[in-house]
C-alpha cells in the first residue's frame, strides 16, 4: 500500500542524485581558498578581496530567483533539471580554470575587473547546479521515510568533499608546493576538482533521469503558467518556507564563518600548530560521524524532519560549548594522530569533534529534504508546482548570509590587525588570535543555532501535517488518473 501511495525512489537513485550536491561542494571547497589565491598570488589586499567576495556572493544570491524562474518554466524533452545540472557544471569548470590559471597574468590595471568578470561567470554556473540540488527532491520521492535518507548521502558527500580536499590540500599540495603563495598549487587543485565534479554530475543525472521526464512530473508542471507575481503571492502565504529559510540562513552564516579557510588556518595551523590535522580529522572521524547522522535520520523517520532538526540543533549547541572548553586547554597544541603521541587532549578533541560534526551534518543537510516538504505544502495549498522557486528562494537567502559570513570574517581580521596579509600557517598564537579563533569557530555557531531553534517554533510542517498533505496530494493524483482513464475509454 505504501508503494502505491508514494512516489518512491530506489536507494541508488537517492544516493546518485545527492552527488549533484557533492559536485557543487567540491567547487565550494575550492573557492574557499580563493582569498588566499587573490591575496598571495594575484596581489589583492585583504580588505579589498573580502569586499569583492562579499559583493560577488550577494550577486550570487541575486541570480537564484532568475534561474529558479527559468527552471519552473522549463518543459524540454531532456527534462526539467538535468540540463541545468550539466550546463552549470561545465560553466564552473571553465570559469575556475580561467580564474586560477590566468588572473595573476593579467595586467595589474585590468586584474580586478577580470577577476570580477570570471568569478561572476562561476557564480552563474554554480547557481544553475545548486538550484537543482535544492529543488530536485520534490520529484525524486515524496515518501516521508525516504526523504531523510538524502541527509545521510548529503552528509557523507559533504564530509568527503571538504574532508577529502582538506587532506589533499593540507597533506599533499601544501607540502609539495610550499604553501599558498605558489600558483601551481591552485592549478593542480582545479584540475582534480573539475574532473571529480563532472563525474559526480553525470552520476547525479543518471540518478534522477527516470523521474525527470514530462510523463513523470506532477500534472501541474505541464499546464501551469508561472508569472513573477505568483512568486510574491507564494512568499506571502507559504509560512513554512519562510521559517525554514530563517533557520537555515542563520546556520549558513555560522557554517561559513567556522568553515572559512582563514578560521581553519587560525585553529589548526596556529592555535594547534599542526595544519595537517585539518584534513586528517575528517578521515579519522568520518565513520563515527556517520553513526550520529544515522541516528538523526532514524529520528526523522520516526518523529519527522522538524523534530530531528530541533533535537540535533540543541545538541549542537551543547557540544559546541564543550568544544570551546577543549580548545581553551593549554595542551591543545599537542593534539596529534602520530603513533605514540596520542594523548588525553587528543582523545577529548576527537570525541567531541565526532559528536559535534554529526550534529552539524544533520542541521546543515536536513533542510534540503525539508524544502521538498515546503514544495508539497504549496502544491496542496495553491495547486502550483514550483520547486524552482522553493530552491531558488532558499538559495537566495542562503547565499546572502554566506556572503555576509565571508565579509564578517574579513572585517574581524581587519579589526585584529590583519589588513595586509591573512594569518599564515606557523604564525605566533597570540592571546588576541586565540580568542578570535574561539569566537569565530565556537561562539558564532552557538548564536546561529539559537536563532534557528526560535524560528523552528513557528515551522508547522511536522510529521502529522506532512502525512495529511501527502494523503491529499495522492488522492488528487488518483482522481486525475481516474478521469484520464475515463476520457481514454470514451
Amino acid at each position: 500500500m505504501e508503494h502505491e501511495r508514494y512516489n518512491n525512489a530506489a536507494y541508488w537513485q537517492i544516493g546518485f542524485f545527492s552527488l549533484n550536491n557533492a559536485a557543487t561542494n567540491l567547487y565550494l571547497a575550492l573557492m574557499g581558498y580563493v582569498s588566499y589565491y587573490a591575496n598571495s598570488v594575484a596581489g589583492f589586499g585583504v580588505v579589498l578581496i573580502s569586499a569583492l567576495l562579499t559583493a560577488l556572493n550577494i550577486f550570487d544570491a541575486v541570480t537564484d530567483p532568475a534561474v529558479g524562474f527559468l527552471l519552473d518554466k522549463t518543459k524540454g524533452r531532456f527534462g526539467k533539471f538535468r540540463p541545468f545540472m550539466l550546463c552549470g557544471n561545465l560553466i564552473m569548470a571553465l570559469s575556475a580554470v580561467l580564474l586560477y590559471f590566468t588572473t595573476h597574468h593579467v595586467p595589474h590595471v585590468l586584474r580586478m575587473p577580470y577577476f570580477i568578470l570570471v568569478y561572476g561567470l562561476f557564480i552563474i554556473g554554480y547557481t544553475f547546479q545548486t538550484v537543482v540540488a535544492k529543488s530536485g527532491q520534490s520529484i525524486l520521492t515524496d515518501n516521508p521515510k525516504q526523504r531523510p535518507i538524502s541527509t545521510y548521502f548529503d552528509s557523507l558527500y559533504v564530509m568527503a568533499s571538504y574532508g577529502g580536499t582538506a587532506v589533499f590540500v593540507g597533506n599533499y599540495l601544501v607540502p609539495k608546493y610550499g604553501g599558498f603563495t605558489n600558483a601551481a598549487l591552485f592549478r593542480e587543485y582545479v584540475f582534480w576538482v573539475a574532473a571529480l565534479a563532472l563525474l559526480c554530475t553525470l552520476l547525479a543525472m543518471a540518478g534522477i533521469a527516470s523521474k525527470d521526464t514530462p510523463g513523470q512530473l506532477p500534472a501541474q508542471a505541464a499546464h501551469q503558467n508561472i508569472r513573477v507575481k505568483d512568486y510574491l503571492e507564494i512568499l506571502r502565504h507559504n509560512k513554512p518556507i519562510r521559517m525554514l529559510i530563517i533557520a537555515a540562513c542563520t546556520d549558513k552564516f555560522a557554517a561559513t564563518v567556522y568553515g572559512h579557510t582563514t578560521v581553519i588556518v587560525m585553529l589548526y595551523g596556529i592555535l594547534m600548530d599542526n595544519y595537517g590535522i585539518s584534513g586528517l580529522i575528517g578521515v579519522v572521524t568520518a565513520i563515527p560521524t556517520l553513526f550520529v547522522v544515522h541516528a538523526g535520520i532514524r529520528v526523522a523517520q520516526k518523529m519527522g524532519q522538524k523534530k530531528s532538526l530541533v533535537i540535533f540543533t540543541a545538541l549542537g549547541i551543547f557540544f559546541q560549548a564543550v568544544m570551546a572548553l577543549v580548545l581553551m586547554q593549554k595542551q591543545i597544541n599537542t593534539v596529534s594522530f602520530s603513533p605514540g603521541k596520542i594523548n588525553g587532549i587528543t582523545l577529548w578533541f576527537v570525541g567531541v569533534y565526532i559528536l559535534l560534526n554529526g550534529c552539524k551534518s544533520i542541521t546543515n543537510n536536513m533542510v534540503i529534504p525539508m524544502i521538498a516538504d515546503c514544495s508539497d505544502y504549496e502544491r496542496c495549498r495553491s495547486g502550483k508546482f514550483v520547486p524552482g522557486l522553493m530552491g531558488a528562494l532558499f538559495s537566495f537567502v542562503d547565499k546572502v548570509f554566506a556572503a555576509l559570513g565571508t565579509g564578517f570574517v574579513g572585517i574581524v581580521m581587519f579589526v585584529i590587525g590583519y589588513n595586509r596579509r591573512l594569518p599564515q600557517i606557523g604564525d605566533e598564537a597570540t592571546p588576541l588570535l586565540k580568542w578570535t579563533a574561539l569566537f569565530l569557530y565556537c561562539g558564532i555557531p552557538i548564536i546561529g543555532w539559537v536563532c534557528s531553534l526560535v524560528s523552528m517554533r513557528y515551522y508547522t510542517l511536522d510529521q502529522k501535517t506532512m502525512s495529511e498533505i501527502s494523503q491529499k496530494l495522492h488522492e488528487g493524483h488518483a482522481g486525475r488518473r481516474k478521469r484520464r482513464r475515463l476520457k481514454d475509454r470514451n
